[in-house]
């Protein structure tokens, strides 16, 4: 009955994260919470309907910057924290994972927890992930060596996908179709490296959008501008090599269905491949 009861407790939990925060073993109601936010106008941030959603449900919260060096100490006062980070912003690359580890050791919930973002942006720490608890995952292969990538390029069957660990969107992934191509990426990898921003596939996204009405002609002149400009991310952000990652090609594929779960909800939609793409 007790493991019952901490089973409910624990799913009431994460039916309404705004009801209860557990710190230092007590249960604190919703009077007692107090959210800690990171605020930024950026369009793609969640953070603004956070903040709405606290005013319109009388939740106590207040704004901070993740980005202070005593941001730990400002948030002693609250019993969580939220922060919408970006896989574009250099400066969220550097730490946020790494803080947000750390508030939850100190004893604030947050979100995204580490469990839910160690992962994020990362492939091969996904692919791992995957293989560890037996979900299903299209065969994938990682090499840190380049002769056992070498002796893998020489025996496998083509085509075969490439990609970084980082990008969203379907950036940082091409279709390899011959082992000349394979032993050029494995040769990059463990040579120069690549950029975490491929300027050559923006301007062919941006081409792509012009093409179906989504974009003005302004959009090809940005995209020419990024094969000679790249982005402050790709500026700051150390080139990858090191490593050669391939997952095998799956013919075919029309769309992938993504859902996500929060609590006892789930939400799905499907994503279209792009007209001439994979």
């Amino acid at each position: 009955e007790q493991k019952r009861a901490v089973a409910l407790f624990k799913l009431d939990e994460m039916r309404s994260p705004f009801r209860f925060v557990k710190r230092n073993n007590k249960q604190l109601s919703k009077q007692t919470m107090k959210i800690a936010i990171h605020y930024t106008e950026e369009a793609w941030s969640f953070s603004g309907r956070w903040i709405n959603y606290c005013k319109e449900n009388d939740i106590p919260y207040k704004i901070v910057n993740a980005y202070d060096t005593d941001i730990v100490q400002r948030v002693d006062d609250c019993t969580a924290f939220m922060w919408h980070f970006s896989n574009y912003e250099h400066k969220d690359s550097l730490f946020a994972k790494q803080l947000i580890y750390s508030l939850e050791h100190k004893g604030l919930k947050v979100f995204p927890n580490f469990k839910t973002c160690w992962h994020f942006d990362d492939k091969v720490g996904q692919k791992y992930l995957l293989e560890a608890i037996g979900a299903p995952l299209v065969p994938s292969y990682v090499f840190y060596d380049k002769i056992e990538a070498m002796e893998w390029a020489n025996k496998t069957i083509f085509p075969k996908v490439f990609k970084l660990r980082g990008g969203s969107g379907s950036s940082n992934v091409k279709l390899v179709n011959t082992k000349k191509e394979a032993i050029h990426l494995i040769n990059k990898a463990f040579g120069k490296g690549f950029s975490q921003f491929d300027s050559w596939n923006h301007l062919k996204f941006r081409y792509n959008n012009y093409k179906s009405g989504k974009e003005d002609f302004s959009g090809i002149l940005k995209g020419i501008a990024r094969l000679f400009i790249g982005t402050e991310y790709s500026k700051k952000h150390q080139r990858e090599k090191g490593y050669v990652y391939f997952q095998d090609f799956i013919p075919n594929n029309k769309y992938d269905i993504r859902i996500c779960i929060v609590g006892n909800k789930a939400f799905g939609l499907k994503r279209l491949i792009r007209k001439n793409d994979f």
